[in-house]
């Protein structure tokens, strides 16, 4: 992390799936230096490069938007659902059986993953920087384009960033992540 708050694009570090279907790079977790057996939340960006099934995780719930790249269909619990890079974010629970089929090429996407009795809500559009909602644990925005020295994908940690860079970002096209109880 270069700065309080920011989680670069550049500085992600990508690690191949034990399948062979993909790459996974952690952007951030709670608490820090948790593994997927302990950690509260999570979000992380994965190249997805084939079609296959997704790992299971116990009390867990997921949102997943695509960022970039072809399409795919998930099946969860037998229904179907598309996604696209132009789509809303999709939850899930990711202890269901999942199922991807990638359209056409790789893909980019973005996923956010907390431990059950937290929430995690995703939304797509200008960011409107504001104070903490009640039972609010982070406030996240990734951007979708450059703005105010950040480039496209970065991570804003909207509560521990500077306050002139928060307020630099309203308006920026994002996707902003609340984790709450």
């Amino acid at each position: 992390m270069t700065e309080p708050g920011v989680f670069r694009r550049t500085e992600r570090v990508f690690r191949p799936w034990k399948n062979g279907g993909g790459e996974t790079g952690e952007i951030v977790v709670s608490p820090a230096g948790a593994d997927f057996e302990n950690f509260d939340w999570g979000i992380r960006t994965a190249i997805v490069a084939t079609s296959g099934p997704f790992s299971v995780f116990a009390g867990v719930d997921r949102v997943l938007t695509v960022l970039e790249g072809g399409a795919m269909v998930l099946s969860v619990g037998g229904r179907e659902h598309r996604l696209a890079a132009a789509d809303r974010p999709f939850a899930f629970p990711g202890d269901a059986p999942v199922h991807a089929h990638l359209e056409g090429d790789r893909l980019l996407d973005f996923n956010v993953m907390v431990r059950r009795p937290l929430r995690a809500q995703v939304s797509r559009g200008p960011l409107r920087p504001g104070g903490p909602e009640p039972g609010e644990r982070a406030r996240l925005a990734l951007l979708l384009e450059d703005r105010a020295g950040l480039g496209r994908l970065d991570l804003v940690d909207l509560k521990t960033a500077a306050p002139a860079l928060v307020a630099a970002l309203a308006g920026a096209p994002a996707l902003e992540v609340r984790i709450c109880v």
